[in-house]
C-alpha cells in the first residue's frame, strides 16, 4: 500500500501596518521588556513581530517614589511614573542593542508637554527605528496633570503636531480611562495618526489594612495583567467598528488563545506585557501558540483571523 504524504502548507503569519510589515503578530507591551536587553537570555528577539521599547522621553526621568509595584488579584497595580534614562542614553545603549536582530523597534515617547513628544520624535527621525508610539497617557503638566489622552482635543492636538514632525509611522496608545474609548479612537485617526495600540493600564489602588497605608506610595497606579482582558477585548472591538486603522491589541494577554482573542476582535497585531514578569518566554510561547492554532483550524493566513468574530 503506498504511504500517504501529508503535504505541510507554510503559514503566513505576516501582518502589515501603516506599511511596515511583521514577521509575526506578537510584540511586546511599553514598559514590561525594557529594550530587549535584560529578557536576551531568556527569548530569541529575532522570533518576536517587533520590540516596543520602554517609554522614553527628552531628559531621564527619575520615575515616582516607591514603593511603587504590587500584586492584585489577576494581575499588578505600576506606578513606576515612566523612569528611564533620556533620548541620548536610549539612542547610544538601547538602540545600538536592537540593531543586531532581525525584529522591528517601535519606540515608545512620553513627554510631560507637546514640545517633549516633538523633541524625542525628531531626534528619533535618523535612527533605525520602524514607528513610533505615543503614549498618551502621561500627565499633561500644561493642563492640571490630565492625561494627553483622556481629552479628544488634546489627543488630536498632539497627535496631529507629532505627525507633522514624524519621519515614522505613529501609533496612538489609547488610555482607557475614559467614558468612550471610541470618542478618543477617532479623534487620534482624524488627526492622521496611522494605527492605535490599546489598551493601557485601567487606574486602581490598593489598601494595605493592615498598616491602613496605600499600597503605593502614588496611591494610585495602573492596572495590567489578565484581569482586565475582558475590558481590552470589548474596547479594542468596540474601536475596530468606529475606526478604518489597524489596531495592536493589548490588555491581559498570558497565551495564544488570548492573543487569537484580540485578533478575532479585530487587532492586526497584539502585544504581550505583565505576563513578561511572571513567564518570561511568554512571547515566543504565544507566536509558537498561534501557528499551532492556524494549523488545527487549517488557517493558512492570518489574516483570515482579523476581525473574524460572528
Amino acid at each position: 500500500m503506498e504511504e500517504q504524504k501529508t503535504v505541510q502548507t507554510k503559514l503566513n503569519t505576516e501582518v502589515t501596518i501603516a506599511g511596515v510589515t511583521f514577521k509575526n503578530p506578537v510584540m511586546t507591551a511599553s514598559g514590561t521588556f525594557g529594550s530587549g536587553m535584560e529578557y536576551g537570555e531568556f527569548v530569541d528577539l529575532n522570533k518576536l513581530g517587533a520590540v516596543v521599547t520602554k517609554g522614553v522621553a527628552n531628559v531621564p526621568w527619575p520615575g515616582n517614589p516607591t514603593p511603587r509595584v504590587t500584586e492584585t488579584y489577576g494581575g499588578m497595580l505600576n506606578a513606576i511614573g515612566l523612569q528611564n534614562p533620556g533620548i541620548d542614553v536610549f539612542i547610544e545603549r538601547d538602540l545600538e542593542f536592537l540593531k543586531q536582530y532581525d525584529t522591528k523597534v517601535i519606540v515608545n515617547v512620553c513627554g510631560k508637554s507637546v514640545e517633549d513628544y516633538l523633541e524625542v520624535v525628531e531626534r528619533l527621525s535618523d535612527e533605525a527605528v520602524d514607528m513610533l508610539e505615543i503614549n498618551v497617557s502621561c500627565p499633561n503638566v500644561k493642563e492640571g496633570a490630565i492625561a494627553f489622552g483622556q481629552k479628544a482635543d488634546a489627543l488630536y492636538d498632539i497627535t496631529s503636531r507629532i505627525k507633522k514632525v514624524a519621519a515614522q509611522p505613529v501609533i496612538m496608545k489609547l488610555s482607557p480611562n475614559v467614558t468612550d474609548i471610541t470618542e478618543m479612537a477617532k479623534a487620534a485617526e482624524a488627526a492622521g495618526a496611522d494605527a492605535l495600540s490599546m489598551i493601557n493600564t485601567i487606574t486602581g489602588m490598593k489598601i494595605d489594612i493592615h498598616r491602613r497605608k496605600f499600597a503605593l506610595a502614588n496611591k494610585t497606579g495602573g492596572m495590567s495583567g489578565p484581569a482586565i482582558k475582558p475590558v481590552a477585548v470589548r474596547m479594542v472591538y468596540q474601536t475596530a467598528q468606529a475606526v478604518k486603522i489597524p489596531i495592536i491589541g493589548m490588555g491581559g494577554i498570558a497565551n495564544a488563545e488570548d492573543a487569537i482573542e484580540f485578533l478575532l476582535a479585530g487587532a492586526t497585531a497584539v502585544s504581550i506585557g505583565a505576563m513578561n514578569f511572571i513567564n518570561p518566554y511568554t512571547t515566543v510561547e504565544t507566536v509558537q501558540g498561534i501557528e499551532d492554532y492556524m494549523r488545527q483550524y487549517q488557517i493558512n493566513d492570518i489574516k483570515e483571523l482579523i476581525g473574524a468574530v460572528q
